[in-house]
């Protein structure tokens, strides 16, 4: 299965084209490809160890790759430094939050824009009442960003003491400071209950069309993914398996049989 683009259609925001990653002699990625098309929402989906997790950090440069390339808004990213991606437009949550739980929840969603601040410690000496400005100007964007989140109320309290589905979003709020184009989100339904879970997905289409944004999104919520996603890549062991609309999926025996291991008509159903 390699990277297509139908005639006419504007060229993928984010191409991999057999990009692979390996640990010593083992291999957690074998030549896989993957193509976004710009504005959609993708799932990335499969069963654990499936290489979902490591393809986030090959695509943010947290491990390296071999073979092949990934190419980002036509520009090769394989071989940059991992605080360009950001820089470049691609930003992303964890499986396990990351966030620093000693500092507010609105400090944590600071740090997303530090790399578009754009004032040295020496240019803060010279020029503080720019500054200062600058700060000002920062923080109304990032509380901004919380109130559409409806975090606000919590921008003072220690990120460490919210719960930890609230921890979720403040990591969501902390990508969107670094105004991506592409928002890798990595399990972030992680202890959403039932309720909760629609109106996430309510949530990711909201801030898509808001931010413009194209999302990735790693989820074992089968539910969510087949309601949110337009289409599904599926991996199992490091490897292409399958793609195509939620509905082509869930009737795909490979994907039946490899990743659920049960009756097609049950993919509906939370895993």
């Amino acid at each position: 299965m390699t990277p297509t683009t139908q005639p006419g259609a504007p060229p993928p925001l984010l191409e991999i084209d057999r990009v692979s990653v390996r640990f010593g002699g083992v291999r957690a990625l074998d030549a896989v490809n993957l193509t976004l098309a710009e504005g959609e929402i993708c799932g990335l989906i499969g069963p654990n160890g499936a290489g979902k997790t490591t393809l986030f950090n090959g695509i943010t440069r947290m491990y390296d790759t071999f073979g092949g390339s990934i190419r980002f808004a036509g520009r090769a990213i394989d071989r940059i430094h991992p605080r360009e991606v950001v820089a470049a437009g691609i930003a992303r949550t964890f499986q396990n939050v990351g966030l620093y739980g000693g500092m507010s929840v609105l400090e944590n969603v600071m740090l997303g824009a530090h790399h578009s601040a754009g004032q040295s410690m020496l240019g803060s000496l010279l020029r503080p009442a720019a500054a200062r400005q600058a700060e000002h100007g920062l923080v109304a964007r990032c509380r901004s960003i919380l109130d559409e989140l409806d975090l606000d109320a919590l921008r003072n309290e220690p990120a460490g003491a919210i719960p930890y589905p609230t921890q979720k979003r403040v990591e969501i709020a902390r990508a969107l400071a670094s105004r991506p184009r592409l928002l890798l989100l990595d399990e972030p339904a992680g202890g959403l209950t039932h309720g909760e879970v629609a109106q996430f997905g309510d949530l990711v289409r909201r801030i898509r069309d808001a931010h413009r944004l194209t999302v990735l999104l790693v989820e074992h919520h089968m539910g969510l993914v087949m309601g949110l996603c337009s289409r599904l890549v599926v991996m199992h062991l490091g490897r292409n398996l399958a793609q195509g609309a939620p509905a082509e999926v869930r009737a795909n025996p490979e994907v039946v049989a490899a990743y659920l291991g049960r009756p097609s008509n049950s993919v509906g159903e939370r895993s």
